[in-house]
């Protein structure tokens, strides 16, 4: 049998008796990972064992002081952001808060102007001196209305038109995912909004912040539990079989589970260029966007996240790869349908949950891998207990343990 067989195999057969093993096995030590092991630990008082191929826990979010001691995201800039309290508050267990609103440039036609598109934009890049009320008038007028909203380039002409299009949109676009924007769904430039006010914040959720010591402390906050135990540089493929638990949940490729049956799902990948630059600051936003020149798509300077202090700085280049390791879903119809396939089998099986970005396939922010790992835990808190009671339930049915301590306890504990 090969590899991914055996795999799936196991996780749907691995269950073990109580008290041996592990009551559920996490595949990835990001923010899925992360919040259902401090879930499962803390609330239902599981014994958890997360596996990771890396050396590191936190994922694609794991920070670092480089070696001129600057703290970094090894895997690009990771901004928090969301407009959910309850995300928000469940988070700050486990860290403080560095307020902090990302802003952005883009280099167009010579100059640095803001972005997403606002105010001071459109006056900057075409010499004019519009208010906020004249500049709705003049979006209408540049616009190209689309009766119905196809794909990506129909997203950004039907608000800004043709030029504001090719200027800001189509190269970034092809150069990120190696598509046109008519060929990419229109989720993929939804996500940009376009102001007619001149508020130039890159995001405008209620809660921004960063975590005021990095996201890999948060994370071993998270994960600071006697019941929690962590196994890094180790495939999962290498233990599953030989560790007993319960109950497994997959944050990884799905595609990669099921072995690859239905078909590779494509994804897209970026190669990191990180350089320290030997002066305080390097640019004068957190990141600027190269949309039209240079073969990297944007540069990061990392203090102006972070909000640290240090003699030097250190920036990151991005440059979008077609192979590494996979970081975007790419959104197109056909794409869809093969993981549609996928999760079709993955929804027939009892004892794995897939969670994340790459089990489900969803070009997910930080946030709403946080959100759906607690909808997730949700399911299963009501599973387990209901598991629990139903033994209680059998337990003090039994005629052989009537009056018995055991049968006491269990009912004590239900």
């Amino acid at each position: 049998m090969d590899k991914g067989s055996s795999v799936f195999r196991s996780a749907a057969s691995n269950a073990v008796p109580g008290g041996s093993g592990f009551d559920t096995l996490i595949v990835g030590a990001g923010f899925a990972g992360a919040v259902l092991a401090e879930r499962l630990a803390n609330v239902l008082g599981q014994r958890v064992l997360i596996v990771d191929k890396r050396p590191h826990i936190g994922g694609n979010a794991f920070d670092k002081y480089d070696d001129h001691g600057v703290l970094i995201h090894p895997y690009g800039p990771h901004i928090f952001h969301t407009n959910s309290a309850d995300i928000f508050d469940y988070l700050s267990q486990f860290t403080q808060w560095r307020p902090y609103q990302h802003r952005v440039l883009a280099s167009v036609d010579g100059q640095m102007v803001p972005m997403p598109i606002n105010l001071d934009t459109v006056n900057k890049l075409y010499g004019l001196e519009l208010t906020s009320f004249q500049m709705e008038e003049w979006l209408e007028s540049v616009a190209e209305k689309k009766e119905v909203i196809r794909n990506s380039e129909d997203v950004i002409v039907n608000k800004v038109g043709r030029d504001l299009y090719n200027k800001f949109f189509r190269g970034y676009t092809r150069k990120q995912w190696a598509l046109d924007p008519s060929e990419l769904d229109a989720s993929v430039t939804a996500r940009v909004p376009t102001r007619t006010n001149r508020d130039d914040r890159y995001f405008a959720d209620t809660y921004q912040a960063m975590p005021l010591h990095g996201y890999t402390r948060m994370f071993e906050q998270m994960l600071k539990h006697p019941n929690i135990k962590v196994m890094l540089n180790t495939d999962y493929r290498e233990i599953v079989e030989l560790i007993p638990y319960r109950h497994m949940v997959y944050t990884g490729p799905i595609d990669a589970f099921f072995n690859f049956k239905h078909g590779k799902l494509p994804y897209r990948s970026l190669e990191f260029q990180h350089v320290n630059v030997p002066q305080e600051q390097f640019q004068p936003v957190g990141t600027v966007n190269y949309p039209n020149d240079y073969a990297y798509t944007r540069i990061s300077e990392f203090k102006h996240i972070t909000g640290q202090k240090h003699p030097t700085t250190s920036v990151v280049y991005e440059y979008p790869r077609a192979e590494g390791d996979p970081y975007y879903p790419v959104p197109r119809p056909e794409n869809a349908a093969i993981y549609k396939l996928y999760e079709d089998e993955a929804e027939a099986m009892d004892n794995v949950t897939f969670v994340g970005r790459l089990a489900t396939y969803k070009y997910y922010n930080m946030d709403q891998v946080v959100g759906q790992s607690l909808a997730a835990f949700k399911r299963i808190q009501r599973r387990v207990e209901a598991e629990r009671s139903a033994a209680a339930s059998a337990l003090i049915d039994d005629p052989a343990t009537r009056g018995s301590s055991a049968r006491e306890e269990l009912a004590a504990s239900v």
